[in-house]
């Protein structure tokens, strides 16, 4: 993935308004930087980027733990949406959610939600990102992709051990659906997992950076711990960690915008490794600030819980593993 000029440009402007504005205000991210319409093609109000700009924006999120439906609007639904080829739906529907006036929620409902032949759903999605605020419902079965009424359905707040992530659970009791096109669930949750190891990369670099700085002013016998041999190597372990796991979810995203045949195997490489790297160094934050890491006066506990809530945001780990081992036995010549 190449950062040119302009992308440079776009992730320091997301850093300086994140710095000045910790809770990343969303009419803020959406007004100053157009942060929402970045993935939606200019000619439903957006601008026409990629998912590549959209990776550096989550990439930012992730490293202050932003509150934000950019995930779960300006991403998943999204691209959701385009995937159908409804260009009336598209139309109605998209130029909201690319100037952040309207937030759209995602459901990946799977075999949980049935349809009936008068398009009525039936059934649970649970998890869904922002899914009891959202003012526009999409649920994502295999026969296709539904708008749903919010009103007609029965949503309600998921509480989480990571509190700056807003999840719901969507009950549908016969709400009636309007079918906007074809679906590919399996497709949309590589997208999902993909999107979401951009934001581990970004917390698990600050988490290190924290790390860091706080070894550098903590003093133990008369010195600072960061002097000591065995945390300098716990320490550069931490940062080759991060750093091929950024070099993972960019190369996933990369082949997902590409087109590349072997996108879905990356986007497993990503979503396992850039989990696991996440989730190392968020412990070891905690190992290593001691006995301040527990505490709601410093951050460490906050990005161990994003990091334990990521683990199964969007299925199961062992799931991608299963899907590497499948590719691997397929390579011939390997056994």
């Amino acid at each position: 993935m190449e950062l040119t000029e302009e992308r440079l440009a776009l992730r320091e402007a997301v850093r300086d308004l994140l710095r000045k504005d910790p809770d990343g205000h969303w009419p803020r991210l959406c007004g100053e930087i157009g942060a929402a319409g970045l993935a939606v093609p200019e000619r439903f109000g957006g601008a026409g980027a990629s998912l590549v700009e959209a990776h550096l924006v989550l990439e930012e999120l992730g490293r202050g733990l932003t509150p934000s439906p950019f995930l779960g609007s300006a991403v998943l639904a999204v691209r959701a949406l385009l995937a159908t080829g409804a260009d009336a739906a598209c139309a109605r529907l998209l130029p909201g959610i690319a100037d952040g006036s309207r937030i759209a929620a995602l459901a990946f409902a799977g075999g949980a939600v049935t349809v009936a032949h008068d398009d009525r759903l039936h059934g649970t999605a649970h998890h869904v990102l922002d899914g009891d605020t959202a003012g526009v419902l999409l649920v994502a079965v295999p026969s296709g992709l539904y708008e749903v009424d919010p009103a007609g359905a029965v949503r309600t707040h998921t509480p989480t051990l990571d509190l700056t992530r807003r999840l719901a659970t969507v009950e549908l009791r016969g709400a009636a659906g309007r079918r906007l096109g074809p679906c590919r669930p399996a497709w949309l949750r590589d997208i999902a997992a993909v999107a979401l190891s951009a934001e581990q990369v970004g917390a698990a670099s600050r988490a290190l950076e924290l790390t860091v700085e706080y070894t550098r002013t903590r003093v133990q016998f008369g010195r600072p711990i960061g002097a000591f041999q065995a945390l300098q190597h716990r320490l550069a372990d931490l940062y080759v960690l991060v750093e091929s796991a950024r070099s993972a979810s960019y190369a996933a995203v990369d082949a997902i915008v590409a087109g590349a045949p072997d996108a879905a195997e990356l986007a497993a490489v990503a979503a396992v490794h850039c989990t696991e790297a996440f989730e190392r160094v968020a412990s070891e934050m905690i190992q290593m600030h001691g006995g301040i890491g527990i505490t709601w006066e410093h951050d460490a506990h906050r990005y161990f819980k994003r990091a334990h809530g990521t683990k199964h945001l969007f299925g199961d780990p062992h799931e991608n593993l299963a899907r590497l081992a499948v590719t691997i036995v397929d390579v011939p010549g390997l056994e």
